[in-house]
């Protein structure tokens, strides 16, 4: 619900005034706008009060709106703009004057310390402003669920929405610099910062992020913090009374949190319609039961397509028997999406038709397309950085890959989270070396830590003419979309997924945990436009056991031969797909509008 917005049209004279300006400041202290509308002669019996009460708290809106009075023109003396100034033939002339204003439907409400409550509730089932929307994101702390809600809470801002961003101090970062550029733009962007219970939970200082998380123990203590946000976001939802709130599917709360103001909640998954579709199929009908071994294949019932997995390379948030911490949440997150009032998808139409109607038809879960999101954020710092700075000057990056071919370039990039072992990373610079391919190489790791124990003796050294290896972060868009590059070897997060069909670069697939076993089946045996390295099995903290031989063959079939250059046509399709899907008309512009217009039309 937008904020409230309230006029004040006191008569003038002195009795009515005071009291009207108490009341627009007992208005204003619980989170409504107050305009009161007076004239010059009067206007000083309400300066003095609204100027202390915005020093004292600048988060009170209060205002004053001064009008024309027109004692002349009925014959008053100058000056006299008060009842309190006149006779009874005076105040005749102006009641005359008064009763023909322009003004109408002025409501009186009668204000006294027993009526509070009232007010309150006044306040809770206020019908929203129809005019602007205003939209409240609230991002996972995470750095793959933040830079994709940034850029939505951007686009919806570049479409007249009012948008605020909650997060914790230490990930405001992240935020702030978009943010920024957006708002000298005129677009109307905010920044809600709360507070993140690290110590609360037994986190180390400063851990406010699952990028940062190195153990199970650290995950389960981050998953209990994240259950403490919800009376700050009850408190921020109370004074800023938004249209909607998109929260992400990390907090199954934020379903009653948002029902208790009748504010509708949009669940952001931060994922594919083929994924949702996938683990919906999986938890309904748990098909990992009838298998003999955790390597055993089996068929994902009722999906337009056949699709197979193992059990070990399915989260152990559904499959876990008995039931834990995690697995408990998975079955809030559902039941919550369930009686939500719908999901934000960053996906297009055109990329997985399939899968957005069984999703929307056959599933019955009401939800819009409006991605790619990132095809919508055109700002070249933003692009560079991701929320992050790199750690390669970005333009000594394009300018190596200005030497190279078109499509000679292999990009090579795991996100922030996935942790690869000394013998992993060991076996994939031997891999990447026998392909004879040129790549760039993005690794987590820094120099200080052990690198000659990863990096085979001499290799750097050996690649120097056709790898670069980048140590920290990359400006992986702007890399992306360079013509020198063509491929991708990705973790099938869903952002580089995205990312990677954006740019029209066939992939390397090579998932490591979340739903990113079902992002590289949509890769490889829907659109066809990658090769799956083997990865077998689900882990985010320790992934191994791909070997050399593997990562050759793969780089090798999606760079070279005919089979490579018909992925890489198809690959250029989809791109051009995912263009035309957010300009005006395509698909996501669509579906966006079709989400605004059901915001506004949800309480009117």
């Amino acid at each position: 619900m937008g904020q409230l917005h309230v006029l004040f049209f006191p008569m003038m004279a002195h009795g009515h005034m005071i009291p009207m300006l108490d009341m627009a400041k007992l208005f204003a202290s619980r989170g409504v706008k107050a305009t009161i509308i007076t004239t010059p002669v009067n206007a000083p019996a309400f300066t003095k009060t609204i100027e202390r009460i915005k020093h004292k708290n600048s988060g009170i809106e209060i205002g004053l709106r001064v009008i024309k009075f027109p004692a002349v023109e009925v014959g008053l003396p100058e000056g006299c703009e008060s009842l309190d100034q006149t006779d009874f033939d005076q105040k005749d002339k102006i009641k005359r004057k008064k009763t023909s204003s322009s003004f109408s439907s002025i409501s009186l409400f009668l204000i006294s310390p027993l009526s509070v409550i009232a007010f309150e509730r006044l306040l809770l089932t206020a019908k929203p402003n129809m005019g602007q929307l205003h939209v409240v994101f609230f991002p996972l702390m995470a750095h793959g669920h933040m830079i994709p809600v940034l850029h939505m809470a951007k686009l919806f801002a570049s479409r007249g929405v009012k948008t605020t961003i909650i997060t914790t101090r230490l990930n405001a970062p992240v935020f702030a610099k978009t943010v920024e550029r957006s708002k000298s733009l005129g677009m109307e962007m905010g920044l809600r910062v709360i507070k993140f219970p690290t110590v609360e939970v037994g986190l180390p200082e400063g851990c406010e992020s699952a990028d940062q998380l190195t153990s199970d123990d650290l995950l389960s203590k981050f998953v209990q913090a994240l259950s403490m946000l919800e009376e700050q976001l009850e408190q921020v939802l109370q004074e800023c009374r938004p249209n909607c709130l998109v929260a992400d599917m990390f907090f199954p709360w934020a379903t009653d949190v948002a029902a208790k103001f009748d504010i509708p909640r949009l669940v952001f998954h931060g994922t594919s319609f083929f994924a949702l579709c996938g683990m919906e199929s999986l938890r309904i009908h748990k098909p990992y039961k009838n298998v003999s071994s955790d390597s055993e294949p089996f068929v994902l019932p009722d999906l337009p397509h056949e699709i197979k997995l193992t059990k070990k390379q399915v989260s152990e948030l559904l499959t876990e028997e008995p039931e834990t911490q995690f697995s408990k949440l998975s079955s809030q997150m559902s039941e919550s999406e369930l009686r939500s009032y719908g999901v934000v998808v960053n996906s297009f139409y055109e990329l997985e038709p399939d899968y957005a109607d069984h999703y929307r038809e056959v599933l019955k879960r009401k939800a819009w397309h409006i991605g790619p999101i990132l095809l919508c954020n055109r700002s070249a710092e933003d692009k560079a950085e991701r929320g992050k700075k790199a750690s390669v000057d970005e333009d000594d990056c394009l300018e190596w890959l200005d030497s190279k071919k078109p499509n000679s370039v292999l990009y090579v990039c795991f996100g922030s989270m996935a942790t690869f072992t000394t013998s992993q990373l060991y076996e994939m610079a031997m891999g990447l070396e026998a392909s004879e391919q040129q790549f760039i190489w993005v690794v987590r790791r820094g120099k200080e830590e052990e690198e000659e124990k990863w990096l085979p003796e001499g290799f750097e050294e050996r690649v120097k003419d056709r790898g670069l290896i980048l140590r920290g972060w990359a400006p992986q868009v702007l890399i992306l979309n360079h013509e020198a590059v063509g491929g991708f070897v990705t973790h099938c997060g869903w952002n580089s997924t995205l990312e990677g069909v954006c740019a029209g670069v066939p992939m390397v697939t090579w998932p490591v945990f979340a739903e990113q076993f079902y992002n590289e089946k949509l890769v490889t045996e829907v659109l066809r436009t990658g090769v799956a390295v083997g990865s077998k099995e689900w882990n985010r903290l320790t992934s191994d056991g791909v070997k050399r031989e593997a990562i050759e063959n793969a780089v090798k079939q999606i760079m070279v031969g005919s089979e490579a250059a018909e992925r890489r046509a198809r690959a250029k399709e989809l791109k051009e797909k995912a263009r035309k899907a957010v300009e005006e008309g395509g698909s996501s512009y669509s579906d966006l509008n079709a989400l605004f217009e059901a915001l506004r039309s949800y309480r009117s």
